[in-house]
């Protein structure tokens, strides 16, 4: 540690105010959360330690600087202190121990600091990011917090990673960008307990990155955007010449290209609509589906994404409970996926609006407007809005097989966008291949605006079935990121070739189980691992994922930073509860086809601004989530969650003489398979079709096992006894 430096005694405070005015000019450093900085830098006979994210060789001098700490000392990487610039800056500012954070004996010279009286800032990742995310967290950092017993003070860094003193290569950088110092209220670590000191020091470790996960959540301003908002800070970040989206026309659009038919098509879209109001996209994974949801969410208009692969009635439902009163869509892609049926059919409408026809209403004075004014000035174009107010509508099923709309705020989305950003390193060097559609919340967020907003490459292709061209798409293209259920990952990797999957990093799996079967193939064939996880639409969507740095087969991974938890027991199961969660992610409430346009507010057993998600689930003492049933009488086929009391109703109307009970199985390919019981002979799966088309459910309804029964079972206040029926179901299988 340096001690004997003449600069400590003779030029230091001189520096420490030329420095500091140098780089409030230069970098208009901001820092929030003072008074509690200076609560902790005062606290006496106290043992404090700062801890940071790490995105630069200024992120020391900055701290040094600029937080209230009377005589801290700094550990810093040995790297560092090799470059005489930056070690003159350290020594104009305080005391600094070099150090190996691979080393772990050098932290017990960070335990006598500590113990000793002196605060001690420290940089848990050890190394300047590579990634623009959240490194390797070592436990070095952890088990020293967790053995003084030190007061942590968690400080985010934003901006120095834009400069060029960082180590990010291939971004966009700047002399002089704006830098703000976030300072979170301070906490402890309390040692864990574990049966070795080597298991003690890795849960404190693991402990110690949830909360610099949290950490990143703390980015200034990102509470208070809306999607809109990003998508111009990101153009700002990354420039409107970065190529960012191509779809199945093989064209790449740039951040340009994308804001001016963003601006273009909702410019026309809001002469037919009024702010506030909701509308209805029946359109494919394309790059102007995904210009018209940013143009329609510009002008506060509230996209409705209507699931086209839905029944007649689950669309009329869907658009009466949103109250959408006019359908965008695509008359090309009305006539390939042969809607025009579905759409005729729809009642309550006042208006079906064509792509092809609105462009052709860009006229000279819009054209004069988009070039001279919104192009230049785009966030002037945007409607004030609040981070709170709808950004979307997304539609899951009801009790009664009715889809229910899925209010998501700007904040939801943002913020479970900032959440996985958090925990999983997405970056420009990234390119995503989304098939999943966007009327599916984990197509639209984790597949459509994340890539987009975090400067990454998209590749939009309109359907998941296509199980031969789409490893061929991801070899060709090139990918990285790849999003999918287990049955369609199942399918794909019994079709590519071994080297289809060649740059994959991260293959992320969603809205169904994850098939044993699917995991080991993908391993055995590609040598990837699928990153399990797990979420609702209620929640925009994921609420936990397996990651690189936190994995364990069998569960879904951990749940996102920022969220709460509760675990209420379930009368007759032993093990874990339904999981209720509270969050930044959580959606504003339901509109329902029973209430249309009322919007109700999501609340639980847990309280107001609670979400049940209907899941039996344990979590273990590492974090882990795993899912043992669910409460809620669903299935999810293939991905679609399947009312089991509309399938009844189905058989009702197949066969109105009989009893009848629906349940599900594991099923190795579609994650469930529906098993209907009956007490009539003779009720076939032809019969049971033809009344799915006559009441305009899907195929997905349609159970391909039946089994009769004498009776049914029943509970002794003569309802059905939906668990028995469950467990002969999975006997079956």
């Amino acid at each position: 540690m340096t001690n004997n430096n003449p600069i400590k005694y003779c030029v230091r405070p001189l520096l420490r105010v030329v420095l500091r005015a140098l780089a409030r000019l230069l970098f208009r450093v901001r820092v929030r959360g003072m008074a509690e900085a200076w609560r902790a830098g005062s606290a006496e006979g106290g043992r404090l330690l700062v801890i940071a994210n790490h995105e630069s060789f200024l992120d020391g001098i900055l701290l040094g600087l600029f937080l209230p700490i009377r005589n801290p000392v700094f550990v810093v990487h040995t790297e560092v202190v090799k470059r005489r610039l930056w070690r003159f800056g350290l020594d104009a500012m305080a005391d600094y121990l070099p150090v190996d954070p691979g080393n772990p004996m050098t932290m017990k010279r960070v335990v006598r600091l500590l113990e000793s009286g002196r605060p001690v800032v420290i940089f848990p990742e050890g190394r300047i990011t590579l990634t623009g995310s959240l490194m390797k967290v070592y436990d070095g950092p952890a088990f020293v917090a967790a053995k003084t017993g030190a007061t942590l003070l968690p400080v985010r860094l934003d901006g120095p990673s834009r400069s060029y003193f960082s180590r990010l290569h291939g971004r966009p950088r700047k002399f002089f960008p704006r830098i703000t110092l976030t300072v979170l209220p301070a906490t402890t670590l309390p040692m864990p307990e574990a049966p070795s000191a080597k298991a003690r020091r890795q849960k404190a470790g693991a402990a110690l990155r949830r909360l610099m996960q949290e950490m990143a959540l703390a980015r200034p301003g990102q509470s208070q955007q809306t999607l809109y908002g990003a998508l111009c800070d990101a153009i700002e970040r990354y420039g409107r010449g970065r190529r960012v989206v191509e779809d199945i026309k093989q064209v790449e659009y740039s951040y340009g290209d994308l804001l001016k038919a963003a601006l273009a098509l909702g410019r026309l879209a809001g002469r037919l609509t009024r702010p506030g109001e909701r509308v209805g996209l029946l359109l494919p994974n394309t790059m102007p589906t995904l210009a018209l949801f940013f143009g329609l969410t510009a002008l506060k208009r509230v996209p409705a994404m209507l699931n086209y692969t839905a029944g007649v009635d689950g669309m009329q439902a869907a658009c009466t409970a949103a109250e959408v009163r006019i359908v965008m869509t695509s008359r090309a892609f009305v006539e390939q996926a042969k809607l025009e049926d579905k759409l005729a059919a729809l009642q309550g409408l006042d208006r079906v609006v064509y792509l092809e026809d609105l462009r052709a209403e860009m006229g000279f004075f819009d054209k004069l407007w988009l070039v001279a004014w919104a192009l230049r000035f785009p966030r002037a174009v945007e409607i004030e809005a609040d981070p709170e107010d709808a950004a979307v509508v997304l539609f899951t099923s009801g009790s009664e097989g009715k889809p229910k709309g899925v209010v998501l705020p700007h904040r939801a989305i943002l913020a479970n966008i900032a959440q996985i950003r958090a925990i999983i390193d997405f970056s420009i060097d990234d390119r995503v291949l989304n098939v999943l559609p966007v009327f599916h919340s984990f197509g639209l967020t984790a597949g459509a605006l994340l890539p987009v907003l975090s400067g990454a490459s998209l590749f939009l292709y309109p359907s998941p079935l296509h199980y031969r061209v789409i490893p061929e798409l991801a070899y060709d293209r090139g990918c990285t990121v790849m999003f999918g259920t287990s049955t369609f990952l199942g399918n794909y990797a019994r079709f590519a070739h071994p080297y289809d999957f060649y740059r994959l990093r991260y293959v992320v799996a969603g809205a169904e189980k994850l098939a044993d079967a699917v995991r080991d193939q993908w391993f055995e064939k590609f040598g990837i691992r699928i990153l399990e996880g797990y979420g609702a639409t209620e929640t925009a969507p994921v609420l936990a994922v397996n990651t690189p740095m936190a994995y364990r087969r069998g569960t879904v991974g951990q749940l996102l930073p920022g969220l709460e938890y509760r675990l209420l027991p379930v009368p007759g199961i032993d093990r874990g509860g339904v999981l209720h969660v509270r969050g930044p992610n959580v959606m504003s409430g339901y509109l329902k086809a029973d209430r249309p346009g009322v919007l109700q507010p999501p609340a639980s057993d847990a309280g107001p601004g609670w979400y049940e998600t209907g899941d039996i689930v344990e979590i273990d003492g590492d974090g882990f989530v795993r899912i043992l049933g669910r409460v809620k009488r669903f299935a999810k086929v293939a991905g679609e969650m399947v009312s089991l009391e509309a399938v009844e109703n189905l058989a009702f109307a197949a066969a109105p003489d009989g009893q009848h009970a629906a349940s599900s199985q594991p099923d190795a390919d579609k994650g469930e398979a529906l098993v209907l019981f009956t007490t009539l002979g003779g009720l076939d799966r032809a019969a049971l079709q033809k009344a799915a088309q006559e009441m305009g459910l899907p195929e997905l309804a349609v159970p391909r096992k039946i089994v009769r029964v004498e009776a049914l079972p029943l509970l002794g206040t003569g309802k059905t006894d939906y668990v028995t029926l469950k467990r002969m179901a999975e006997e079956l299988a």
